[in-house]
């Protein structure tokens, strides 16, 4: 299981601790000449280049494992170099040595914590790892910066969770559950309109979506936060599994649908921070939760189905279902004029063609807001990128019978397109903005398993705090 935080990032020394000496492939020779003549001859007889991710675990005098040696290569020493660090080190308390050059201490013990991360939920005692972790030693932490890391970590494991969990343990009820223990935790307050409900409340895309499924769709309102402090609201798409409907997906790309709802994971994780650091805002959640499942129930490709906001909406293709739960979240959110309105999903595939896995599309008609992202993303190493709601593409959207269609019928794009049909259901809000977020590892990288990513929030918890948190 992942660790406690505490059990991994400490403020105060004991003494005793190893020392992490970050070395330059250039600055090899410097430090060779300089050390004690026993680990100059061990670091030889290695043949330690301190090529990039290169780790040597230098023995002390009584032949215990010393100073660890990290190789940059021909790079610096970045605070994501923590987190595969941290997973190749053997038990023992660690510290970076004097003068070393990184990122923040916040920084790289968030990052330290996230390369211990383990989702081992559905591994026997027998497998799941009970060794003991390494823990780094950050003086450089005040009490508050420490609680903040800490929050933060433990919200980024509990999003990794979630996105990890396989659908049978988490439908659409089950997401509800998670949702009402955070209300509970956080002292919010919460509700929930499910099924045929959604209908008479007015949630009809919702219904429709996940009307074929077994079980029931629902939409979470989770609020938080004094009535008259500005709102901050945010929607995360809760599709538990998709099959694409009946435009069923291929096996293949059905395999990680557990992750359709990374969004709605992510919502809930930025609210454990927000309301955590006690920021003066009224925060608002909401959750459309479904599963687009294939059954005599299932909505169909040139349906016609109403929206909460009003416009009819024209089924191009049942696999483009969760800009239509979207939508009817976005209306309500709208509803109350938020000062800030955000949504996260894993929208469109075609987001992944623009951009790769790792970089993560936003879109927003609000310059500050764009620039505000776009140096919290540099200063978070949480790679974002703008991307245009180009005006003339949102013709593509234009109905054939109903007002408007769901997708265009050009296969160009993808992103844009959807982030457009988005907007139409966003008008009061002060500031908009939309990320079509991956939030899956397909490879191992160091420090970054296969399974469950967290993008996006590092940048919005950063945006939320500076423009509405105390002065």
């Amino acid at each position: 299981m992942t660790p406690d935080f505490a059990e991994v990032v400490a403020r105060k020394p004991e003494g005793g601790e190893r020392l992490i000496v970050p070395l330059a492939s250039a600055d090899l020779p410097r430090y060779l000449e300089t050390a004690p003549p026993a680990a100059a001859s061990w670091v030889r007889a290695i043949a330690f280049t301190a090529g990039a991710g290169a780790l040597a675990l230098v023995p002390d005098e009584s032949g215990a494992p010393g100073t660890v040696l990290y190789g940059l290569g021909r790079g610096q020493l970045e605070s994501g170099a923590f987190a595969a660090l941290a997973a190749q080190l053997p038990p023992g308390r660690y510290r970076l040595a004097p003068g070393a050059g990184a990122d923040g201490a916040v920084e790289r013990a968030l990052a330290w914590a996230s390369g211990l991360y383990r989702f081992d939920r559905y591994r026997g005692t027998g497998q799941a790892s009970e060794r003991r972790p390494p823990c780094l030693v950050e003086e450089g932490l005040t009490p508050a910066a420490y609680a903040r890391a800490r929050r933060t970590a433990e919200a980024e494991a509990y999003v990794r969770d979630l996105v990890n969990t396989p659908a049978n343990d988490l439908g659409p009820e089950e997401l509800e559950g998670e949702a009402r223990a955070l209300a509970r935790a956080l002292g919010a307050e919460i509700s929930v309109v499910v099924g045929e409900d959604l209908l008479s409340e007015g949630f009809p895309l919702v219904h429709w979506v996940g009307r074929a499924s077994t079980r029931a769709p629902r939409l979470i309102d989770l609020s938080w936060g004094a009535p008259g402090a500005p709102r901050v609201t945010l929607v995360g798409k809760g599709v538990c599994f998709d099959t694409g409907g009946l435009n069923l997906k291929p096996g293949g790309s059905m395999a990680n649908m557990k992750k359709d709802m990374a969004g709605a994971a992510h919502v809930l994780g930025l609210a454990r921070i927000v309301v955590g650091e006690a920021l003066p805002v009224r925060l608002r959640v909401l959750v459309p939760a479904v599963d687009n499942a294939v059954s005599g129930g299932a909505f169909r490709p040139g349906d016609v189905l109403p929206s909460r906001k009003g416009p009819t909406v024209e089924i191009g293709n049942t696999d483009a279902e969760g800009r239509l739960i979207l939508a009817d979240a976005l209306a309500l959110a709208d509803e109350d004029a938020p000062d800030l309105l955000v949504d996260l999903a894993t929208l469109t595939g075609a987001a992944r063609t623009a951009l790769g896995p790792e970089v993560v599309p936003f879109y927003t008609d609000d310059e500050a807001l764009a620039a505000d992202l776009a140096r919290a993303s540099r200063a978070a190493g949480d790679p974002l990128w703008r991307m245009p709601l180009y005006k003339p593409y949102a013709g593509w959207l234009d109905g054939k019978v109903g007002e408007v269609s769901h997708i265009s019928d050009s296969s160009m794009a993808g992103s844009i397109t959807a982030a457009l049909f988005l907007q139409r259901f966003v008008e009061k809000a002060r500031s908009w903005a939309h990320f079509d977020i991956y939030a899956w590892n397909d490879k191992p990288r160091p420090g970054r398993p296969s399974g469950a990513a967290v993008q996006a929030l590092p940048s919005l918890l950063s945006i939320v705090a500076e423009r509405y948190g105390v002065k």
